[in-house]
This record gives C-alpha cells, sequence and structure tokens, in this order.
C-alpha cells in the first residue's frame, strides 16, 4: 500500500494525483492502467476518492477513460495545430504520426436554410451538407458539419471522404481550390447529444469552430466544427517581427 500523509492539508485525492503523474512520467504504466478498484487497494482509500483523481488526470489529457474498455494513458494522442495559416486537420493528424480517418454520416442534398443562408449569402440553389466524425488513430477527436453551394460543390455526392481532407476532395472532384477564409473559435460545454458523438465524459470541454472558406472572394463553405479540448491543442506562433506590447 502507497502512505499517504493524512495530516496534509493536501486533500487525499489530490496526492494520489501527485504520486499517478510521477508513476506516468516514470512509463510505470505503460501497459496497463490500473482499474479503480487496484487503486483503491493500493491508496487505502474510497472508490470515490480515486475517481476524483481520476477526472483530475483526465482532465490534464494524461489519461484516458472509455466505457466498456477502462483507463489508458493519453500519451501521444494529444494533436498540435498550428493557427499561423490556412490548415487542414488531416494533414496535422498525418504529420504528426496518427492514422487519420473519417467516419462520413452524411452526405446529401438540401435546401437552403436561413441559418446556412446567413452564412453563404444569397443563394438561389440548394447546398451539399456533409457531416464527419474526425478520427486521430482510434479515437474521435472532431466532428465536422459542412455546408457548401450545390452549383459548385455536387461531385462530392460520390466522393470518398473517408480520408484526407475535404478542400483535397473540393479540388479534386470540383476544380474548386480553397484560398483563404475565417475561423472564430470558443469554448463550450457540449450537450449529452455532442459528447455521444465525440465519446467524452462529462468534465471533457471543447472547441466549438465556425469556419467560412473562400475561393478566391466566394465563400464556398461553412462548417460548423466541435473539437475535443483533450486531444486538441491550438497553437499560436507570432513572428519576430511584431514588437512586444
Amino acid at each position: 500500500m502507497t502512505t499517504l500523509d493524512r495530516s496534509s492539508p493536501l486533500p487525499l485525492w489530490a496526492q494520489i494525483c501527485e504520486d499517478l503523474r510521477t508513476r506516468i512520467g516514470d512509463k510505470e504504466f505503460e501497459d496497463r492502467f490500473p482499474a479503480e478498484e487496484t487503486l483503491s487497494r493500493m491508496y487505502g482509500v474510497s472508490r470515490q476518492t480515486i475517481r476524483q483523481s481520476i477526472r483530475s488526470l483526465e482532465m490534464e489529457g494524461l489519461i484516458v477513460r472509455e466505457r466498456g474498455r477502462g483507463t489508458r494513458l493519453a500519451r501521444g494522442s494529444m494533436v498540435e495545430q498550428p493557427l499561423h495559416s490556412l490548415y487542414s486537420v488531416a494533414s496535422t493528424v498525418s504529420a504528426q504520426g496518427f492514422i487519420e480517418r473519417s467516419e462520413v454520416v452524411a452526405c446529401r442534398r438540401e435546401a437552403m436554410t436561413p441559418e446556412v443562408r446567413s452564412q453563404l449569402g444569397d443563394l438561389d440553389d440548394d447546398v451539399i451538407y456533409i457531416e464527419r466524425i474526425r478520427f486521430a488513430g482510434e479515437e474521435p477527436i472532431g466532428w465536422d458539419r459542412s455546408w457548401l453551394p450545390w452549383a459548385k460543390a455536387s461531385n462530392l455526392i460520390d466522393a470518398d471522404l473517408s480520408r484526407g481532407g475535404l478542400y483535397d476532395a473540393l479540388t479534386l472532384h470540383c476544380g474548386l481550390t480553397i484560398t483563404g477564409g475565417s475561423e472564430k473559435i470558443q469554448p463550450i460545454i457540449p450537450t449529452s447529444f455532442e459528447r455521444a458523438r465525440l465519446s467524452i465524459s462529462k468534465e471533457v470541454g471543447v472547441f466549438l469552430i465556425n469556419r467560412l472558406a473562400k475561393s478566391g472572394n466566394e465563400i464556398v463553405e461553412w462548417r460548423r466544427s466541435l473539437v475535443r479540448g483533450d486531444r486538441f491543442v491550438l497553437v499560436a506562433n507570432w513572428p519576430g517581427s511584431i514588437p512586444p506590447s
């Protein structure tokens, strides 16, 4: 049994977190992370105390809890996305050594709704709606929903969107090249449905990313993405010419 300092002002769950962080750093749990019952015996505390420690480690991104599969280390599963230019999640995931794929939930023609019209502009045509769950290895990291003008992107209806980026497919099948755009990124608390889509617990937050992509001066995609906050890091790099403020 691992001895805890029960006279310390530091709560037992926090002491356990500290000890587990050290053990994780020493690669003690590379093969298998202990179950709650095992940790409870190891530290001589209740399972409720262990759960509090586990939640904290999960929020730090050190471990991953999966329903029906237990708990495992999350080391190496964080995807870092630079923000200095137009980017592709598919390229970023592949470049960092993960197997990239998408589960295509929907790819269909839809009528233009007022919400979509407010983003894409006053188009007379329908749109193609594409919904994908994005994966890095075995884990979902994002949920994308995209709307594009049907007149320009209808060929995507027959495209294989399970691998690679949507913009590569847009160029290949529709002759459109994305040249720029804008994004608004904000942290949100996901709904139960959104958590189920991303296979995350209540303790995990997400980023909501609203993107407008352009080909030349024309908006050709509106995308709403939810990205797991425990698996995805947004990194901004400033050029050296910018003076400190």
